[in-house]
């Protein structure tokens, strides 16, 4: 075939070629978290970045790493100021289900900043690793709305609302709040308050009683943290691996497996709600107002 088809041969050959690159390609990178080509005990790292707005993408993860038996430890690397509540809620439980399992253990390593949301996620991990910089607590809930009437007044935009409730327009923009919807709402905010407070009571250890006065949305440095029992350990990422290699017995230089992260167009779209996030902290979608509650801290 090579003397006789010469160009039909190097064509197959490269066509091959392609093909083994490609299935080098996929093993190193979609199929780390499944598989590794590092024999031993590992450490599974599951970074989470930036505004928390979904969980699926991290649940996967982490379900993936907590069935693979080569798997001993994960590494939570937070570098996230907070998030929406329910997301912040989901990824909490999915690791407090590892951590009560108890056949890996889930340690965190805090980035610039875990507050809030992100220090909701951590707060239940068998051991908090911060940087004595690292900026961190930020135990609390917020709610922003805007009020755009006075505007519309002055250009003589009137709004027409016709709602089956009472409520239903509640936190509208285009009006003033009246003071029994913000107590309403307020009933609201301080529930899921105390539900971040109770989380972090429950993952910590902490009495509930003792997070209270600390839990007004404050933030502390990872040093200052430390005193108040908030993390456990003064350090960096390589000193959090290090801890967690000693939690399950590793001997030496741990394997460390980490799923690349694919940047994708559908990514970016899916991300317009970040849009709302730094806007009004309001959505109209197919009409009905959405709320954006929050763990957030804004810095």
């Amino acid at each position: 075939m090579r003397k006789r088809h010469p160009i039909l041969f190097t064509f197959f050959s490269l066509f091959v070629l392609a093909i083994f690159i490609f299935v080098i390609a996929y093993v190193v990178t979609i199929g780390a978290g499944r598989w590794s080509l590092i024999p031993g005990d590992k450490i599974a790292v599951v970074k989470i970045e930036g505004v928390i707005l979904n969980s699926s993408d991290i649940i996967e993860e982490l379900k993936e790493y907590n069935s693979n038996d080569s798997v001993k430890a994960i590494l939570l690397r937070i570098d996230s100021p907070g998030g929406a509540v329910a997301p912040s809620q989901e990824i909490y439980e999915e690791v407090k289900k590892i951590r009560d399992e108890g056949k890996k253990k889930v340690v965190t390593s805090m980035g610039s900043v875990a507050a809030s949301g992100g220090y909701y996620i951590a707060s239940v991990s068998d051991k908090i690793v911060a940087n004595p910089g690292s900026i961190t607590g930020s135990i609390g809930v917020i709610l922003e709305l805007a009020n755009v009437s006075g505007f519309m007044k002055k250009v003589g935009v009137e709004s027409v609302v016709v709602k089956s409730g009472k409520y239903k327009d509640i936190g509208s923009v285009f009006r003033t709040m009246t003071k029994e919807e913000r107590d309403l709402l307020q009933g609201v905010i301080d529930d899921t308050h105390d539900q971040f407070i109770e989380a972090v009571s429950e993952g910590r250890g902490i009495d509930k009683d003792k997070l209270i006065p600390i839990a007004d949305g404050r933030v502390f440095t990872g040093r200052q943290a430390k005193e108040l029992g908030l993390v456990d350990e003064i350090g960096n990422m390589q000193d959090a691996i290090k801890i967690a290699a000693d939690m399950v017995g590793i001997i030496g230089e741990p394997s460390i497996i980490e799923k690349k992260k694919r940047f994708s167009i559908i990514d970016l779209i899916r991300n317009r709600s970040l849009i709302d996030w730094i806007g009004t902290g309001k959505s109209i979608v197919g009409g009905e107002g959405i709320f954006n509650m929050k763990y957030l801290l804004v810095y």
